[in-house]
């Protein structure tokens, strides 16, 4: 997630970030053509052994300005390490100062650099955000680990790209002014929404239809797709400043940041077009998204010897275009229809023929008028489990001829009359990596030669190269310019690239690109769009001349009854659910009284109003009633009279007597003597607290004596025994009391607008029988009362059940509710887990039996809160658990091709041995006196064979596989020249003109001898794998240093290219099979008897 850095990080950040510069009085205006860029590395060195909080680097100058990172070693309250661009001298920079900067973070992966991790942002520095990053870059976990390549002999290296740009003055700039287009407001994740929603308004035929969707007066927004897609495109053509979209959202029930992520904008356009597609059935625009973007190819298998061709027809909305290993648009549709031979082990089975040799492949049967092309710019690299992003360079055309070659893309039944020339309308754009970046779009609505940015709120004219090469991406080559640094050019990769393209047909574009008016636009659709632009008018004003109002927010007897005992519990009041009224500052408050009189019906000269005051303890409280001098004075005056804080509103409560008839009457003289408290009434039967009035009471006077006017209160009988609590505060605990009934209110010290709770007085044997017996057990019940939501850990993105809890139960009292709501006998087989609530997952570490003293422990995360909790049930109790080693071991058979993953639980105190002599109890052994090892395998590479002597509590498998095999007969008896070297499997891959050796399958040990051929030891490894001799012939053989290959001859001596002795890192001397990765995947069975 991307945030501003604080030592507290509780000021989030959206997931996708927009860098949105500030207006400042030193940036200058003028756009820079060749942006000044640089790269810094940063060796850090005794990492792990770094105490201090933050760690800066040393002063890096880009662009004419001073920069640093900054580090926090062991995260930024967040268990992962945290890293931020800083501005070095923002302390001494001038008042106003500014700076936009895209840069990227990395950390290098030390044995592998394809497994670095890069990080890419951009953001606008000023004093207040001088520095920018990501809070959560990368998990302790991975960095701390040795084996990851992260950290190397206690030594990490950080680097940072850096490109500044110049920007013009954001908060000025005017888009309808300077483009006659508005934006759309970001609306936090809404990610590809925006400059899809562009790209189909500034299809004119598209919005027309839209427009002609029936819809009536009474549809809502929010819950119309129509109605809010009209609402957002009437908008966008009429409206002076950028729109929101929140409606739209709302009414196809993408309202949350987990629906974007979730989906690509594929499925986004998808969504929108099948849904409006449905709406139009029967309407006069029947037809119009499958007239506008609908097109069809046909799927083939042709046989070859024989006379058989089997065929299927289907219809596309958008085509997938693969960007990987195409360096065009072009070549991309020759990917899409590549014929594909059906041959050998692969042949297709006809009907009546058997199996066949046969081509397979896809031909166009007709291109839409509309032609959507979606880029696969992402990808799941199966190697890292991740999606990966792909910055690779792929051209796109102005011009884009699908006749070309004599129409080599369609089939035999296209139409050749309909000419398959189309001009590029937009290009849709991402910026950044693979979670997360900035979206924005490049569109010429009229397929003129000007282009428009449309950059969330703000549209800029662009010229054609920045709509197209620019977004081709690749790397650009970024001059050197700053003393300090090696003068030699860097490659920058350009991390904004187009991901969507839409063309138009030269021969529809005059039908397409029509006009759109007011009379396309139904009149129910004008009121109401003319009535909200009025409302925010008005507000505007509001806003405006706020300043010459005050709000008076006036709370009555009704509004106590009303909320005591739903809404709230402590205080008298929720001060936001009054009658509230905007006042002219200058107006008399004699003057406002008539006004009350004729809103409530009260008569001026029976009100009186009482000012609240906020006490030291934290209460809101009636405090005195205003003087006859006060009520002469403006509402203005009386607002600063009774609140210090600058612009704050007028708080009043208004005291009505009423008469015996029920009408108001005048209320009495209240000398110093008389104070007027507040009654609330608990039943501790129906758990219930409600208000029940307020009375004088003199201060010399007792409680004992307005005894029988509280039972009437609470419709009890006269002589009713009652207990008396006053309620002090409720923050940070609950303080309440119990009142002695014989002492004075006064000597109780009792004043104006205190609280006073008062319940029957109960039976000792009769408390018994309830939760909460007495006012101050039920008050710090509704005070620590929480509703958790548990979620089980293996589905922790769904909730599974919620309970009502108090935060001070304890860990005994959590896991008990939880067991009983499972149904569950035992509750220490209960294992929780907290929330963090940064990243949204469960925490790594489970909370240990015990481990925490009250519910309220497991629910706070740094200085967040959360109401969410992790359980699993256990097999055995977690107590004993807790003093077990839990390991998965995969267990590779010696002769059969299949593992099987056993778990295995042993005391911490265990070794190796004691985990290799259990799993001989469990697995089928080739004969009975096989000996076993323990390896670790990480990315396709053993890392280390496991001394039977080593302790089983520090070994992670986390991370890596954990493998025990057999040890085969031929290692038990090496002779004095014999070696044992790694064997792994391995191909090529060449990304950003980088040639990238990727490992894969099951490494696997062999032993050579003095003097052996290559040729030689193919047999042994042909027989071990048992490959097919066909297939064996096209493997080619490396001997592999630190990544570098160097193939051998069958004539090779092998032993001769391996060190004599083990060396720290012997994982990186390999012998290298390079050959495709087709194998089957071998079958996994994961065994969960566990000891």
């Amino acid at each position: 997630m991307l945030v501003p850095q604080s030592d507290l990080t509780d000021n989030h950040q959206p997931m996708e970030v927009v860098a949105q510069p500030e207006a400042a009085n030193t940036v200058e205006n003028q756009p820079v053509e060749d942006p000044p860029s640089s790269r810094f590395t940063w060796r850090i060195e005794n990492f792990s052994r770094l105490n201090a909080k933050k760690h800066y680097s040393e002063v890096f100058v880009v662009g004419g300005y001073k920069w640093r990172i900054l580090l926090f070693p062991k995260g930024n309250n967040v268990d992962h390490l945290s890293m931020y661009l800083d501005v070095a001298d923002s302390a001494s920079l001038p008042y106003g100062w500014s700076r936009y900067a895209q840069f990227s973070l990395a950390v290098v992966n030390q044995i592998h650099n394809k497994y670095s991790i890069r990080k890419d942002t951009q953001h606008q520095f000023n004093a207040r955000e001088s520095d920018w990053g990501f809070t959560s870059f990368m998990p302790l976990g991975e960095l701390y680990d040795p084996c990851r390549g992260y950290l190397v002999n206690d030594t990490l290296i950080v680097e940072a790209e850096v490109v500044v740009r110049r920007i013009v003055d954001y908060w000025t700039y005017d888009s309808k002014k300077e483009t006659g287009y508005v934006g759309l407001k970001n609306q936090g994740a809404t990610c590809y929404m925006n400059s899809l929603l562009q790209t189909l308004y500034h299809i004119p035929y598209f919005r027309k239809a839209v427009y002609h969707m029936p819809t009536t007066e009474n549809d809502m927004p929010s819950g119309s797709i129509p109605l809010a897609l009209q609402s957002l495109f009437y908008k966008l053509q009429y409206s002076d400043s950028s729109v929101a979209t929140k409606e739209l959202t709302k009414s196809f029930g993408w309202d949350t940041h987990d629906s974007f992520m979730q989906h690509d904008v594929q499925e986004l356009n998808r969504v929108l077009c099948e849904k409006l597609e449905d709406k139009m059935k029967g309407t006069v625009v029947e037809g119009t998204i499958q007239q506008l973007f609908e097109g069809h190819h046909m799927n083939y298998i042709e046989c070859i010897n024989v006379d058989y061709k089997s065929t299927r027809k289907e219809s596309f909305y958008d085509l997938q275009l693969d960007v990987k290993g195409c360096h065009d648009v072009y070549a991309s549709f020759d990917k899409y229809v590549e014929v594909e031979r059906l041959e050998g082990d692969n042949k297709y089975h006809a009907e009546q023929y058997g199996l066949q040799d046969a081509k397979k492949g896809v031909l166009f049967i007709d291109f839409p008028p509309v032609l959507q092309l979606q880029l696969k710019r992402f990808e799941y690299d199966f190697m890292r489990d991740t999606m990966v992003k792909i910055n690779d360079r792929y051209e796109f055309p102005l011009q884009l001829d699908l006749d070309r070659d004599g129409g080599k893309y369609l089939s035999p039944d296209a139409d050749r009359r309909v000419r398959n020339l189309y001009t590029l309308h937009s290009v849709l754009v991402h910026s950044g990596g693979v979670h997360g970046g900035h979206y924005y779009a490049f569109i010429r609505p009229t397929l003129s030669d000007q282009w428009y940015k449309f950059d969330d709120e703000r549209v800029t004219k662009e010229d054609m190269k920045r709509a197209l090469e620019e977004q081709y991406g690749g790397e650009e080559e970024l001059p050197q310019t700053n003393p300090g640094f090696n003068n030699t050019p860097f490659k920058f990769t350009k991390y904004s690239n187009a991901y969507m393209l839409v063309y138009i047909r030269e021969s529809d574009k005059d039908k397409i690109i029509c006009n759109v008016d007011e009379k396309d636009i139904a009149e129910h659709l004008r009121e109401r769009l003319k009535k909200e632009q009025e409302e925010k008018e008005h507000k505007k004003k509001e806003k405006a001349e706020a300043h010459l109002y005050t709000i008076i927010k006036v709370a009555r007897d009704d509004d106590l009854a009303g909320q005591i005992g739903k809404d709230i519990y402590f205080d008298l009041v929720d001060h936001d659910k009054v009658r509230s009224f905007r006042i002219q500052k200058q107006i008399t408050f004699n003057v406002f009284k008539e006004e009350i009189a004729k809103e409530f019906g009260i008569p001026v000269q029976f009100q009186r109003f009482w000012l609240w005051a906020k006490r030291q303890n934290h209460t809101y409280r009636p405090n005195r009633p205003l003087t006859p001098l006060e009520e002469t004075q403006s509402v203005g005056t009386l607002r600063e009279v009774s609140n210090k804080v600058h612009n704050a509103e007028l708080r009043l409560f208004l005291e009505v007597e009423l008469g015996l008839d029920l009408r108001p009457i005048a209320p009495p003289d209240k000398t110093k003597e008389d104070i007027l408290l507040f009654f609330k009434h608990y039943n501790p039967e129906k758990e219930e607290l409600r208000f029940v009035g307020r009375l004088f009471v003199k201060s010399t006077g007792k409680p004992i004596e307005i005894l029988s006017k509280l039972n009437k209160m609470a419709g009890y009988a006269p002589d009713e025994e009652i207990n008396l609590y006053e309620e002090i505060k409720f923050e940070p605990s609950v303080m309440c009391e119990p009142i002695d009934k014989k002492i004075t209110f006064r000597a109780s010290q009792l004043e104006d607008g205190d609280i006073v709770c008062f319940q029957k007085s109960l039976p000792v044997e009769s408390t018994e029988q309830f939760r909460y017996p007495d006012v101050p057990s039920f008050l710090e019940y509704v005070h620590n009362r929480q509703i958790v939501h548990f979620r089980s850990l293996e589905k922790p993105k769904e909730d599974d059940f919620c309970l009502e809890m108090s935060r001070l139960y304890t860990y005994d009292d959590v896991v008990e509710r939880v067991a009983q709501k499972l149904g569950l006998n035992d509750p220490s087989k209960i294992r929780l887990t907290s929330h963090n609530c940064y990243s949204q997952q469960p925490k790594p570490q489970p909370i240990k039996y015990r481990g925490v003293d009250h519910l309220s422990d497991m629910l706070v995360h740094y200085n967040q809160t959360s109401d969410i909790l992790y359980y699993e049930v256990l097999d055995i109790p977690l107590p004993e658990l807790q003093g077990l080693k839990t390991l998965k071991v995969a267990f590779h058979h010696a002769t059969k091709d299949e593992v099987v993953i056993h778990t295995i639980r042993l005391p911490k105190q265990s070794t190796v041995g004691d985990v290799i002599n259990d799993l001989k109890t469990k697995v089928e052994l080739s004969h009975p006196d096989a000996e076993l090892r323990l390896l670790e395998v990480f990315y396709h590479k053993i890392y280390k064979i496991f001394p039977p002597s080593e302790k089983i509590e520090n070994i992670n498998d986390q991370y890596w596989t954990l493998r025990a095999e057999e040890i085969p007969e031929e290692e038990k008896n090496l002779g004095p020249n014999d070696r044992l070297i790694h064997v792994y499997h391995f191909t090529k891959e060449t990304a950003q003109n980088q040639m990238q050796i990727l490992n894969f399958g099951e490494p696997f040990f062999l032993v050579i001898h003095e003097g052996e051929t290559l040729a030689e030891i193919k047999v042994r490894i042909q027989k071990k794998l048992q490959v097919p001799d066909e297939d064996f012939a096209k493997w080619k053989f490396a001997f592999l240093s630190l990544g570098r290959p160097e193939y051998l001859q069958d004539s090779d001596i092998v032993s001769s290219r391996f060190q004599r002795r083990d060396v720290y890192g012997a994982w990186e001397q390999y012998l290298g099979l390079e050959h495709s990765d087709n194998a089957p995947k071998r079958a996994y069975a994961a065994n969960q008897d566990v000891t």
